[in-house]
């Protein structure tokens, strides 16, 4: 099936890509349905509204520039998924991208849990107080690699 999306205009999707979120997104409660979209600008992906084609937010693994990042949440957010095993779950962090480039920020304080298997998802709230609404992900990657030479 076609849908309009905010960064590509119309395109085809699957219906394998099509995530329910009973609770919506913070902010955007009232919305339920999105699909799960690769960017084309690697290793990024969309989550676009499926009936909002101005609405999609930029998703990112956060393990690609926290290598030690843990997704810590309540268990009563994993429940509400209906995992059966834990290699169903898959997490984003959002992405905001500035007109600075170099700021690009990913929030881990309020990551996207998915059900891979059902196509549930939820944005739910960490339980690491290290994680905020804003992690510079330039800065720390660059911070990763720092350490690796450091430690040879």
């Amino acid at each position: 099936m076609k849908i309009k999306t905010k960064p590509y205009g119309e395109i085809e999707v699957n219906e394998k890509q099509k995530l329910c979120f009973p609770e919506g997104i913070i902010g955007f409660e009232g919305i339920s349905y999105y699909y799960l979209i690769d960017s084309r600008e690697g290793p990024f992906y969309w989550l676009q509204a499926a009936d909002y084609p101005e609405l999609a937010f930029l998703l990112v693994d956060p393990r690609i520039f926290r290598k030690d990042y843990k997704l810590m949440v309540k268990d009563s957010d994993l429940q509400a998924l209906e995992l059966e095993m834990k290699e169903d779950l898959l997490d984003f962090a959002i992405v905001t991208v500035p007109e600075d480039h170099s700021k690009i920020t990913a929030n881990l304080m309020g990551p996207i849990v998915i059900n891979k298997k059902t196509r549930v998802a939820k944005q739910v709230i960490s339980e690491n107080e290290e994680y905020t609404v804003k992690h510079y992900m330039l800065e720390e990657m660059k911070q990763q690699k720092e350490k690796i030479l450091e430690t040879g």
